[in-house]
């Protein structure tokens, strides 16, 4: 071989060398990653049959949210509460949302180390109808606690991801409730130009906030340059008001309930009544409203924005 064919067989070989090191790098640290790492947990077509989603952990033993005539329900020990849909929706987004999952491992041998062994894990397991949809081993934070190990039920394979997945299962259970007293204000779906009255009465005293045309008019205080702004402001705050858990050991008829009456009248004819209890030694009240079961605990700060004075609906 001459020289000259020499330098040419050997220039040809080092490209060649070069370009297969190039695509090594790039698949095996550019698009092989990636492939691998790219993953989602749940399809958006499952999550939309979802009828019950089951949490279990060591902290809080087992809960459920079931979902019955589009609208979910917390159930836990043995009592049932109405749930946060957007919460819900929140949830099931994160599950949902293709991102970066890198796989850690494929052999059954490192799950106690990653903690994603039944024995240890914690678990969420979400049904449709017929079929379980998502069955999720939650396991240990790596050393930076910023990603949690998962493992889906039955397969080896562990992959590592946002740790904010695991946030939802180590909140308490009241987080998943829907503590509005009118639950259709979640979201801030409520028109607030559908109320036509708002009256709130004790046996004391009777105030009453009527729809006039585009105006608010006021009885039961003397105001004398009502502020239509803070009227609003002041009915949307009555129709947004939320509790801070459920009472199972007060019931809804109790006596205690009628101190206090608010009545909210709607541009469909339809009334919605909140019964409160006189506020205790803290200033929380109980509430209870018509046609449901339920009774809600109103903490102090939130209770006492229910009654107003006149000069809070001055104009400035």
């Amino acid at each position: 071989m001459t020289y000259k064919n020499r330098l040419i067989f050997l220039g040809a070989l080092i490209g060649v060398l070069a370009v297969t090191y190039t695509l090594s790098v790039v698949f095996s640290s550019g698009f092989g990653s990636s492939a691998s790492a790219s993953h989602v947990w749940l399809e958006s077509r499952s999550a939309e049959r979802a009828t019950r989603i089951v949490f279990t952990t060591e902290e809080m033993g087992q809960y459920e949210l079931v979902r019955r005539t589009n609208q979910w329900f917390v159930s836990h020990n043995g009592l049932e509460f109405p749930a946060r849909a957007v919460r819900i929706e929140d949830f099931l987004s994160a599950l949902t949302t293709r991102s970066a999952w890198p796989i850690r491992s494929s052999s059954d041998s490192t799950h106690a180390r990653f903690g994603v062994d039944e024995g240890s894990a914690s678990r969420i397991t979400i049904y449709g109808e017929y079929s379980v949809l998502l069955d999720l081993l939650l396991g240990n934070d790596d050393i930076f606690r910023n990603e949690t190990y998962y493992r889906k039920y039955g397969q080896n394979e562990v992959r590592s991801g946002d740790s904010s997945l695991k946030m939802y299962l180590v909140t308490p259970v009241n987080s998943w409730y829907n503590l509005r007293l009118i639950p259709e204000t979640e979201g801030g779906n409520f028109d607030i130009n559908s109320v036509q009255r708002l009256s709130i009465s004790t046996d004391e005293e009777n105030q009453t906030f009527s729809r006039r045309n585009r105006a608010w008019e006021i009885s039961g205080l003397e105001v004398i340059n009502p502020s239509q702004n803070n009227i609003e402001n002041y009915i949307r705050s009555i129709m947004n008001i939320e509790g801070d858990n459920f009472i199972d050991y007060i019931h809804r008829d109790d006596p205690i309930f009628n101190y206090c009456r608010i009545a909210i009248e709607l541009g469909n004819g339809r009334i919605i009544t909140i019964r409160l209890s006189e506020a205790d030694e803290t200033g929380r009240v109980f509430a209870q409203v018509g046609g449901r079961e339920y009774v809600y605990s109103i903490p102090a700060w939130s209770a006492s924005r229910i009654f107003r004075t006149a000069s809070s609906f001055e104009m400035q």
